[in-house]
């Protein structure tokens, strides 16, 4: 448990924000599972971008579960401030500055993780955000702009200095993209600097890891990103392994079942048919790959399973097709066990 400003955090697993993942339907979805917050997808700065249909499904909903979080990317800080206010004006109750992404087509634009390597700039946009609206703002970087230069520290203590209320922080550099293993010694260091909440990020797939990086960092809280794709019972099986339990049981396959039904319910019916089939496709190639990865499923041609699946041009093909994979994995499982 900790606190974002006024808000009260029950649970120290919360999901990243990922742009094209966390969208309604899949924030729910974790948040039933027992995330502690979860937080929008990346907007742009540019308010005038905002139009698009993409954007207006990546604000947020004012009936969504409390602490209602966004996050904001940009590079000039009047904008990014007039974004911050325009988020509260939909129902933002934290708004979060994204200074960690390594994308190209961010960072190309001096957004995102290229920011680290501004430090002048970075306070100035932090303390026109925080002055900019009267919630909560939180910030999200990495350990610096290369693994020579990882000035995370220096950029953590300009962020409590300029009034942001909790930080979270990717163990990599923004050279490192996703390569590599993530480090957690540079996240020690910054929760040892400062006196807000620190979230640690990077490579949290299991709840063991969880509990690790917790000790290792004495972090508030970690933060899943890639490790709920395909798996939101993540977040159940973290809470129950920080209280004290121990390896959460497997999630059986009728509640996987129960559950990517009821995600490609809420994605056909978000997004509408054709662009919620799509969406569908790439979720359930996620689902397809935790359910791969038991190998009593061995048998299983799972590239041809997910072919198929990528075929389908119709929400009730696509239910019906899961109810058919869940009688054969069912069956297989009970004669194995015969």
């Amino acid at each position: 448990m900790f606190h974002i400003g006024p808000y009260q955090i029950q649970s120290p697993a919360v999901l990243a924000p990922m742009a094209g993942i966390t969208d309604q339907p899949f924030r729910r979805l974790c948040k039933q599972y027992g995330a502690g917050m979860v937080t929008a997808e990346m907007l742009t700065s540019d308010t005038k971008l905002w139009n698009s249909r993409k954007s207006q499904q990546r604000l947020i909903d004012k009936n969504e579960a409390e602490p209602r979080a966004v996050q904001i990317a940009g590079a000039e800080p009047a904008m990014l401030a007039q974004a911050a206010q325009a988020c509260v004006d939909q129902g933002a109750q934290i708004v979060d500055i994204n200074m960690g992404c390594p994308a190209k087509k961010v960072c190309n634009k001096a957004a995102g993780s290229a920011l680290l390597r501004d430090e002048k700039l970075v306070a100035d946009i932090l303390q026109q955000v925080v002055a900019a609206v009267d919630i909560p703002v939180t910030l999200k970087i990495r350990t610096g702009w290369s693994t020579e230069e990882r000035n995370g520290l220096r950029i953590a203590r300009i962020a409590e200095d300029s009034g942001i209320q909790a930080l979270t922080v990717h163990g990599r550099s923004r050279a490192c993209r996703f390569k590599g293993e993530a480090e957690y010694d540079t996240i020690a260091d910054i929760v040892q600097a400062v006196n807000i909440p620190v979230i640690a990020n990077g490579d949290i797939t299991q709840a063991s890891k969880a509990q690790q990086v917790l000790k290792h960092t004495q972090a508030a809280a970690i933060m899943v990103g890639r490790g709920a794709q395909g798996r939101p019972w993540i977040f159940r099986e973290i809470n129950h392994y920080l209280a004290g339990h121990g390896e959460a049981p497997a999630t059986e396959l009728p509640e996987i079942q129960q559950t990517i039904t009821q995600h490609l319910e809420a994605l056909h019916q978000y997004y509408g048919d054709y662009l919620g089939l799509r969406i569908a496709r790439k979720h359930m190639g996620w689902y397809l790959q935790t359910l791969a990865a038991d190998t009593q499923r061995a048998a299983f041609d799972w590239s041809a399973l997910r072919q198929t699946f990528n075929r389908l041009e119709d929400s009730q093909q696509q239910q019906h097709y899961v109810e058919q994979l869940f009688d054969d994995l069912i069956k297989t499982k009970e004669e194995q066990a015969a």
